[in-house]
């Protein structure tokens, strides 16, 4: 997941809300970062043909949306994994039952210590989540788990245009620094070991479906904490990012790179 929320006057980030206070609020959401399966379908394109018992990581995979996404569109078995309790088990409760449950294994675990062993995987997959490591230095650490030639495809927050507004640049140096442009990610993954093999931004259309569900969200969420100051401070904060996207998305975005170990 790739959660970016901060008031501009105190210069609150995500990173400094209560742990389980954020998990409770995106719990709730189908994804926990601006993608759909449309989306998540079109990277697995570039994946190259994956063999029938492709090992796959889905690393950060909050709820769990396009886990099963992956899951109905290709064979073999997919481990995903999540530092949050309550994503990981939404992601459990949505399984249970279904045909997916043999084929997906939920872990809560950290991005940074992976359980896999070296030249295991096939693939690995992380929307909107690679940025908690930083973009080129997840890439090098999760690349010794990929098999000669394995493919990795992440989304990342990037700049599409060379400048932008202070308001806009601002907000993204409080929270994520490691931004940058579609050409120095792409440099990014080559000096980590991959051959860049394609990449394309998120439609605006993915924002819009993901923040517009949390407009159901935050009042029961206010009224579940009383109305404390963390849950209202949480609250106002992504209001204020959902409404500096609105105002600056020909800027920035997120875009899907996919590569393949070299």
């Amino acid at each position: 997941m790739q959660l970016n929320t901060m008031n501009n006057e105190n210069h609150t980030t995500f990173h400094d809300h209560e742990f389980a206070l954020i998990g409770d609020f995106f719990k709730n959401l189908e994804r926990q970062g601006p993608c759909c399966p449309k989306q998540t379908l079109k990277a697995l394109g570039f994946c190259g043909e994956l063999p029938e018992n492709a090992r796959i990581a889905d690393i950060g995979c909050g709820t769990g949306g396009q886990t099963i996404n992956l899951a109905w569109n290709t064979d073999g078995h997919i481990t995903a994994i999540d530092l949050m309790p309550a994503f990981t088990e939404n992601l459990r409760q949505k399984i249970a039952g279904t045909k997916l449950h043999r084929r997906i294994t939920v872990l809560d675990g950290s991005m940074d210590d992976l359980p896999f062993a070296a030249n295991s995987l096939d693939l690995i997959w992380s929307e909107g989540a690679i940025s908690h490591m930083g973009f080129e230095e997840g890439l090098r650490y999760w690349r010794q788990f990929l098999k000669p030639s394995g493919y990795v495809a992440v989304t990342e927050a990037t700049w599409f245009t060379p400048s932008r507004p202070a308001e806009i640049a601002e907000f993204w140096k409080e929270n994520y620094p490691g931004i940058d442009t579609i050409p120095a990610k792409v440099a990014a993954m080559e000096r980590a070991g991959y051959f860049p093999v394609a990449h394309f931004a998120m439609p605006e259309y993915c924002w819009q479906n993901y923040y517009r569900p949390m407009e159901d969200i935050f009042e029961p969420f206010l009224l579940k904490h009383d109305y404390n100051g963390p849950s209202q401070d949480l609250v106002d904060n992504i209001k204020r990012e959902v409404s500096l996207y609105q105002t600056y998305k020909e800027f920035y975005g997120y875009t899907f790179y996919i590569g393949r170990k070299a």
